[in-house]
């Protein structure tokens, strides 16, 4: 499993870029974000990785951020999404558009991305209200929760087992760590957060 490259740009067309890492040129492909965030041609660049693996292809999709790489293994986990889908709708929104379009219901958005019609768009936000909260927590005009990783992604899920919906985890675990400061502890993070929530 190929799961980051660190390499440099070697080119960059439609839909994928080659990585020169070591003297091997990796293809991958990626969203019109990532490319757009990667840079000039020959310059040094990191990305994350997603493998596909099927019976007849093996393919590398690519990231500019892990974030990203969390929201396509999120939309793919939807009936109907394929890496290609997923990767349009991650072209057409930045991640904040895309957690607003699924907190607020609004469907016609996520249509707006090539390939999504309102059917496929009206499920992806059904399935995928909840769920995304855990992914940068939707926590409406305030601050999005982006680590998801570490005490704070260990916290947001620590809420979320109690039974808490995810945006309310979030936004729970968002003014915990602001109040917290950096480096807070896991068990602070929660205590606090359980008492923010409570409110």
């Amino acid at each position: 499993m190929i799961a980051k490259l660190t390499g440099r740009l070697d080119s960059s067309g439609a839909g994928h870029a080659v990585i020169d890492v070591g003297g091997v040129g990796y293809l991958v492909e990626a969203s019109a974000r990532t490319l757009d965030a990667l840079g000039p041609v020959g310059g040094d660049v990191t990305i994350h990785t997603e493998m596909l693996v099927g019976e007849d292809f093996l393919r590398l999709l690519g990231f500019a951020k892990a974030e990203e790489r969390d929201w396509f293994r999120l939309l793919t986990s939807v009936q109907g999404v394929g890496a290609k889908v997923a990767l349009a709708i991650l072209s057409a929104l930045e991640i904040g558009d895309l957690q607003r379009a699924l907190a607020s219901g609004d469907s016609a958005m996520i249509a707006r991305a090539n390939g999504v019609g309102p059917k496929l768009a009206q499920r992806i936000t059904h399935e995928l209200k909840d769920k995304a909260g855990a992914l940068g927590g939707i926590a409406g005009s305030g601050p999005a929760l982006a680590a998801t990783s570490g005490p704070l992604g260990d916290a947001l899920a620590a809420l979320t087992g109690l039974g808490f919906k995810p945006a309310e985890a979030s936004t729970a675990v968002t003014a915990a760590s602001e109040e917290l400061g950096p480096g807070a502890s896991l068990d602070a993070l929660v205590r606090i957060a359980l008492k923010k929530a409570a409110k």
